[in-house]
């Protein structure tokens, strides 16, 4: 295992300097807006462009920015180190930013995953028991209704009709409510529509993925095996059939949890929380470079990290798995 886990963090430390340099690439190398002409506002004059290019690297070549900024996230090579480089907009760390907002995605993503987890599985479990019963055909209706149903379209029809703002009902707080709460109680009822919008769809997607692995599952000859023996249904269906049919289940909330706290873009504009989907959503429409690098490798952090606990949880979820 310990041998395991080390090569993986090596293919971690590889695969974040790749996705680095592909974003850089990206939004450096690749034909896009200049941040310099962004930065200096209206009807700039050359000059105050070319102050704010050098001010910023901006007129060195490509791997020497390139080199700049890995110099910035690794504090062994760079001048100061581990910052992340200076927002081209406001000139400030991104590295603060990310950590400063990084709270408020954290909260955001871990209330709908205890959501969505206590909604679809359950719902998944009765309809794979409950096969072409007219509980499984609600349940499974329902559920394509909410994967097809964009968060977008979700969250304004959620602000329309429950926001106590602008809402036909006035029944929930609306989309500034967050930034305005000040407690952990304030704030977790500012979450209750984003944290019902974003598990919408995961859930119906986890419920209809846990059907269809368990119906599967409760086909297999150790299934048959277990009730000749005498076993009760529950036992059945919790001990031998959940327990095989959730393994894919958990690669897929891992790998969901680690883009989600990597930003929830569309949910945290839609409410306008202050996180890093927000942040990152802000810099690519004003082109700023270290920002959207920033939290890309911020997003790309966490999916690699969900993922290898991900691989050494199978371990103890399947004993079939050995590494």
């Amino acid at each position: 295992m310990a041998a395991y886990i080390a090569r993986r963090l090596v293919w971690v430390v590889f695969l974040l300097f790749m996705i680095t340099l592909i974003t850089f690439v990206i939004f450096s190398v690749l034909p896009s807006g200049d941040p310099a002409v962004l930065r200096a506002g209206r009807q700039p004059s050359p000059q105050l462009i070319e102050a704010i290019r050098h001010q910023f690297g901006l007129d060195k070549p490509k791997p020497v920015q390139f080199i700049n900024y890995i110099g910035d996230i690794l504090p062994f090579l760079g001048h100061n180190g581990f910052y992340f480089g200076f927002s081209y907009q406001n000139n400030t760390q991104v590295l603060p930013e990310i950590l400063h907002r990084l709270p408020n995605t954290i909260f955001l993503t871990a209330g709908a995953v205890i959501l969505w987890l206590a909604i679809g599985i359950p719902i998944g479990m009765i309809s794979a028991v409950k096969t072409g019963s007219w509980i499984d055909r609600l349940a499974m209706g329902v559920a394509l209704i909410f994967i097809s149903a964009p968060v977008y379209f979700l969250g304004l029809l959620a602000l329309y009709l429950f926001a106590d703002d602008i809402g036909v009902f006035k029944l929930l707080p609306g989309n500034s409510a967050y930034g305005q709460a000040s407690g952990i109680l304030e704030k977790g009822e500012a979450l209750i529509m984003p944290w019902c919008v974003l598990a919408a769809s995961f859930a119906a997607v986890y419920a209809r993925f846990l059907r269809g692995n368990l119906i599967d599952t409760l086909q297999e000859d150790y299934i048959r095996t277990a009730r000749a023996k005498g076993l009760s249904e529950r036992r059945v269906i919790f001990r031998h059939g959940v327990r095989a049919a959730i393994t894919p289940i958990v690669t897929l909330l891992g790998l969901d949890i680690g883009i989600l706290l990597g930003g929830a873009i569309l949910t945290e504009t839609v409410f306008n929380i202050q996180g890093i989907g927000r942040y990152a959503y802000d810099a690519i429409n004003q082109s700023d470079l270290p920002v959207i690098q920033g939290t890309v490798l911020f997003g790309a952090f966490f999916i690699v990290c969900m993922s290898l606990v991900v691989d050494i949880l199978y371990a103890f979820i399947d004993p079939r798995v050995r590494y």
